[in-house]
């Protein structure tokens, strides 16, 4: 008897941390999320291609660059190791004019902060590009890692018209047609939509200026706002903390709902520039929401009206969904629909989530050690919340 008792205990604690590994499958949140940015401007005389990509995916990307080990690529740094970041750029990122490979001049490498997070950031120019050629533009960073959560975010310009592309998982090819109605197009302040799926070098994508949008580019913002929060082990700790305590169908609908219409606001907003908050602040905030409500787990005999708590904190996580694209430069004739099919994505797979984690709470919430497992469970989402608050205030 002693035996089956145990045995039940290890597996009901067993439950809650499968429970916990399907919402977050790595807690090394030092690299959650890895992002660059291209802009590209064509010009009659010449291309200009700015590159940006956070310092964290330079340390990864080259063997031995932080000699310090402080997580940071300081300037002696890269002075010591200017070779290798020359060679990042021309071997893995590849712009071709008709299928021929051109060779950039680069002007000058930088370090950037952008949103309190740095960036390393190339000004290269190519040979300039007219109407009829076909543009092709190759990522190659990060290809050999099949798991890897890097995307790359291009915004473009031509002849007045401008559009985006979404580089993620295996898309790393984005060819476009600079067709001569495109040139037509931008006298009257209308912008056009690339396809940047194409896979293949030598397919190509005229642009038609009569359409904003396709479907390949409302699908990329979908899969970005889907990869944005499964990469996000924060904002799925805090949705892991809310629904841990036992409540009714009715409350957990009313804490999903309030958490989605909270952060639609704000990343909205937030992307627009009608809020701007320091990154520093936000995701400190979100730390502390994690610390929060595992807290009011462990310490409160009821839980009532969490869905307004939801509803304050998932203010603060909108803040935090909206920061991969603020630095894109959408368009506003672009942004509404990048916006809405960007949080379709987020709530796809907080939906999914949410649907797998709730049959094994109901299974929980019927055992004897129901209690000891939940607060076991907060205390570890507390600890973790508290790591990431101290982490992000002093970091």
């Amino acid at each position: 008897m002693k035996f089956h008792f145990k045995s039940n205990r290890l597996l009901n604690y067993l439950a809650i941390l499968a429970m916990m590994g399907m919402l977050f499958p790595s807690l090394a949140h030092a690299h959650a999320y890895s992002a660059s940015y291209t802009n590209i401007k064509m010009n009659p005389d010449k291309t200009e291609f700015v590159f940006a990509i956070d310092t964290l995916s330079i340390i990864e990307l080259i063997e031995d660059i932080d000699k310090n080990k402080n997580n940071e690529l300081e300037k002696s740094e890269m002075k010591e190791k200017n070779h290798d970041l020359e060679e990042l750029v021309h071997h893995h990122l590849t712009l071709d004019l008709n299928n021929q490979q051109q060779e950039p001049i680069l002007e000058k490498m930088v370090l950037e902060k952008k949103e309190d997070k740095i960036f390393l950031t190339y000004y290269l120019t190519f040979p300039a590009f007219t109407a009829g050629d076909t543009l092709s533009f190759n990522d190659g960073l990060y290809v050999n890692d099949p798991a890897t959560n890097y995307v790359n975010l291009i915004s473009f310009e031509f002849a007045g018209t401008t559009g985006q592309a979404i580089l993620q998982g295996k898309e790393r090819t984005w060819t476009i047609l600079l067709a001569e109605a495109q040139e037509e197009q931008s006298q009257d302040g209308q912008t056009s939509q690339p396809d940047e799926n194409q896979t293949q070098p030598d397919s190509t994508q005229e642009v038609d200026p009569n359409v904003e949008a396709s479907t390949s580019s409302w699908f990329s913002f979908l899969k970005l706002g889907m990869l944005h929060i499964l990469t996000g082990y924060d904002h799925l700790l805090f949705l892991l903390a809310l629904l841990l305590r036992k409540q009714t169908f009715k409350q957990y609908a009313a804490i999903i709902t309030s958490f989605t219409i909270a952060h639609s606001i704000t990343i909205s907003l937030a992307v627009l520039g009608v809020i701007t908050f320091p990154s520093r602040f936000v995701e400190s905030v979100i730390a502390f929401s994690i610390v929060y409500v595992a807290l009011e787990n462990i310490f409160r005999k009821e839980i009532r009206h969490r869905w307004g708590l939801t509803f304050l904190f998932g203010l603060i996580h909108g803040l935090g969904f909206a920061n991969i694209l603020k630095e894109m430069n959408i368009p506003k004739a672009d942004l509404a629909l990048a916006l809405v099919n960007f949080n379709i994505g987020i709530e796809v797979v907080q939906l999914a989530l949410v649907l797998l984690v709730l049959p094994l709470l109901t299974y929980m919430f019927r055992l004897k050690s129901s209690g000891l497992i939940i607060k076991a469970g907060s205390i570890i989402v507390a600890a973790l919340g508290a790591f990431w608050l101290i982490e992000r205030i002093f970091s």
